[in-house]
């Protein structure tokens, strides 16, 4: 890891309608649009979809990198981050995450372990680390 402080740029570019474009450095163009919830067709990515899929995708990068290091071994995993999304004093934002992870290891480990490693991954996910609402983990870890 290269040392800290980061810096993040993504841009969000279109015209006073139809959908918006966020781009980076590098990376594929996404079309953004508003959910279905907000009037949109949903049939692209929305802000709330990205954020959500923010926190899946670093729960379970955090999750690969801590079982690499206590030498887990595991064969799949599931997350899905729900969010709650309602007005609060006249302030709309997300009031709760619930996120659900599906873990599957071989016979060869614990399930103790398992679950202590993906509770330390909910810990160590700096999107969920950067957020203020409510969140909860839900474990589910299979042996196979």
């Amino acid at each position: 890891m290269k040392t800290l402080p980061h810096q993040y740029s993504v841009t969000a570019e279109g015209d006073s309608s139809g959908a918006l474009t966020a781009y980076c450095d590098n990376l594929p163009d996404i079309a953004v649009a508003p959910p279905s919830q907000f009037g949109g067709d949903g049939d692209k990515w929305s802000p709330e979809d990205l954020f959500m899929a923010a926190i899946a995708n670093c729960f379970v990068l955090s999750f690969r990198a801590i079982a690499r290091a206590s030498k887990l071994e595991w064969q799949d995993i599931k997350c899905e981050s729900q969010g709650t999304l309602d007005r609060v004093q006249g302030k709309t934002y997300f009031t709760q995450v619930r996120t659900k992870v599906q873990l599957l290891i071989p016979k060869s480990e614990s399930i103790e372990k398992a679950e202590r490693l993906l509770n330390k991954a909910d810990e160590a996910c700096l999107i969920s680390n950067s957020i203020s609402c409510e969140m909860s983990l839900e474990c589910d870890v299979v042996v196979q």
